[in-house]
């Protein structure tokens, strides 16, 4: 997110009081220091220029809270969703991402990481495909 806006505040506050579980829990971590002083060219993570990061993490120990931890995850995403950037930190993304939200992740330097010679020489047939995976490109 670049800004939180009272408006944003509100919506975490009310997702919040739904949560399933007394473990389920929402963090912002601040992006600022070390991460400015590194121009946005140098590496592949896009959204230097936000202000925070935020998990979204609902947890139970009781494996039959599974779909009601889920609902209330993704619930509370669909409703913040209007208050954050495009992309995310690429640490923080779940398996079942979609490809858009990678693209927009890693935003102008996705099409080079696609393209990046080591990849296509040392993965091929892309072994190494799990979590936030970029396929070699074939040209």
């Amino acid at each position: 997110m670049k800004s939180l806006p009272d408006e944003a505040i509100d919506v975490h506050i009310a997702q919040a009081a739904k949560a399933p579980s007394a473990l389920s829990l929402m963090h912002l971590y601040p992006i600022d220091g070390a991460v400015r002083r590194v121009a946005k060219s140098t590496t592949a993570w896009s959204t230097r220029d936000a202000t925070w990061s935020m998990v979204i993490a609902a947890i139970d120990a009781d494996s039959k809270k599974a779909e009601a931890l889920k609902a209330w995850g993704r619930g509370y995403w669909k409703a913040v969703h209007p208050y954050n950037l495009g992309g995310a930190y690429v640490n923080f993304m779940m398996d079942d991402e979609s490809e858009d939200r990678l693209q927009a992740t890693y935003g102008e330097h996705f099409a080079r990481l696609a393209r990046i010679r080591i990849k296509a020489e040392y993965d091929p047939k892309n072994l190494f495909r799990v979590n936030q995976n970029i396929e070699p490109a074939l040209a």
